[in-house]
Order: C-alpha cells, then sequence, then structure tokens
C-alpha cells in the first residue's frame, strides 16, 4: 500500500513552480477546479497544490488533500505582514496556533470563537513546528547564500529571524497602519497576518490530521504594503520557501 504523501501548500504560483521544479516524478491531478501535483521531494511522498486565496478556497484545498489524498500531514507555505514588534520583512514566522481575526458571531458567541466548538485558536502541530523553526534558524544563518547579495540589499535582509507564536487569518489583505494598529490592538501577541493559515487549521483539527505553517514577512502590513510584491515573492519568499521545506523533508526518515 503506497504511503499516505505529507501535503505541500504554497500560497504563490511562484512559491509551488520552484517546488515542482525539485519534483523527479510529479503527476498532475485534477479536483475541484485544483491541480494537484502528486510525486516525491527530498525522497518523500507528496502532493503540492496551490491554495487560492481566502478562508474557503484554503478550506476547500485542505479538505480535498484529506479526502482525496489521505494526507498525513498539512504544512502551509507562503508570506504574511507582520504586526508584532521585531517581526520584520524577511523574518520568517512558525505558528504555535492560529486564529480567525474575522470571525464574530457575537453576541451569540464570544468573539474569534468558531460557533459551537468553543475554540477561538487552533495549535499547530508542536513537532513539525519545532522541527521547521530549528530549519529556519539554520538557513536564515546565511541570508546571502540563500537568494543572493543583490536581494539581501534590496529588501534589507541583514539578519532575518524566525518567530514562533499566533498567526492570525482573515478575509481580507490587511495593508494600512490603521488597521494593523487595530490588530495589534484586539490581539496584542499577534505575529502576523494572512489569509487562509487558519481556515486550514481548522480543517486539520476536526479531521485529526498534523498541521503546520510557516509565512516569510513581505511587509509590515502598513501603509507601506502596497510594495513591489511580486518582485519580493520571486526574490525571497519562493526561495525561502523552497530551501526551507526542501531542508525540512531531507531530515525527516526514509520512506520506501
Amino acid at each position: 500500500m503506497p504511503s499516505r504523501p505529507i501535503a505541500i501548500v504554497a500560497a504563490m504560483h511562484e512559491e509551488l513552480s520552484a517546488l515542482l521544479a525539485q519534483m523527479p516524478d510529479e503527476q498532475r491531478v485534477r479536483v475541484a477546479g485544483r491541480d494537484f501535483w502528486v510525486g516525491h521531494l527530498h525522497g518523500q511522498p507528496v502532493v503540492a497544490v496551490l491554495s487560492r486565496i481566502g478562508k474557503v478556497a484554503a478550506a476547500v484545498t485542505a479538505t480535498v488533500l484529506l479526502e482525496r489524498f489521505g494526507a498525513r500531514a498539512i504544512v502551509f507555505t507562503g508570506v504574511a505582514g507582520g504586526l508584532a514588534q521585531g517581526v520584520n520583512v524577511g523574518d520568517v514566522v512558525v505558528a504555535t496556533e492560529l486564529l480567525q481575526h474575522d470571525m464574530d458571531a457575537s453576541p451569540l458567541f464570544p468573539k474569534h470563537e468558531i460557533p459551537l466548538m468553543g475554540l477561538s485558536r487552533f495549535a499547530a502541530d508542536p513537532d513539525i513546528g519545532h522541527a521547521l523553526a530549528a530549519v529556519v534558524a539554520d538557513v536564515l544563518r546565511d541570508p546571502v547564500a540563500l537568494i543572493g547579495q543583490e536581494g539581501v540589499d534590496e529588501f534589507g535582509l541583514q539578519a532575518p529571524k524566525v518567530h514562533r507564536g499566533l498567526l492570525i487569518s482573515g478575509d481580507r489583505f490587511v495593508s494600512t497602519t490603521a488597521e494593523s494598529a487595530a490588530l495589534q490592538r484586539e490581539l496584542p501577541d499577534a505575529l502576523a497576518v494572512e489569509m487562509e493559515g487558519a481556515s486550514v487549521a481548522q480543517v486539520c483539527h476536526d479531521y485529526g490530521v498534523p498541521f503546520a505553517a510557516m509565512r516569510t514577512i513581505s511587509d509590515r502590513a502598513d501603509d507601506a504594503a502596497h510594495g513591489d510584491f511580486a518582485r519580493f515573492v520571486a526574490v525571497v519568499a519562493s526561495r525561502y520557501s523552497l530551501a526551507l521545506v526542501g531542508a525540512w523533508l531531507a531530515g525527516l526518515p526514509a520512506i520506501n
């Protein structure tokens, strides 16, 4: 019986393309209007897919990964806007827990709580998270080797760091200083904000499957967040994802 794959979910086309280029035997399977790529990466059985944008799209993607492909774990890689002080462009956040910042069924339920579940925060898998954080810390020691001197200089990535903590998700692109400040007041322990992770965490919680998320900080989710996003993804985030996912998979026990 074939081994159950690890699912690698990318948020951007460039990240997925970089991963697929390293898969020697990928085969496309189209489900629910999405292309799922089944094969091996660093000796591990994997299924790679683009999440699409937003919580519903990401939740559908996660459900297909679990129901159709029997994924034994889901790892999400992408970009996010930094919120907490010291979480800067080029840093990486490895989530310990995830929350939907725009979930609000009050007064029927407390704000942020998922109705009928009694939960607002979903824990990421601690073992995968610990391993990913260790890989990130090691890889980020030499950003020049990772993205080149030109990229380091362009984006000011002199000493990128890894952070662990709360990652929040919502169906809007946070791109003003006012929005960012409001989220920081409401959820002061939130490290970064994006648009998919917490919904995938909820699906994995329901299925009892390990989930982990790591996000490269592309901006500070403020009035300057409209910079050259596409170039950052191409020069920095896609190379981060390829190196980090590859190093983590390479460190796992071989599966025959």
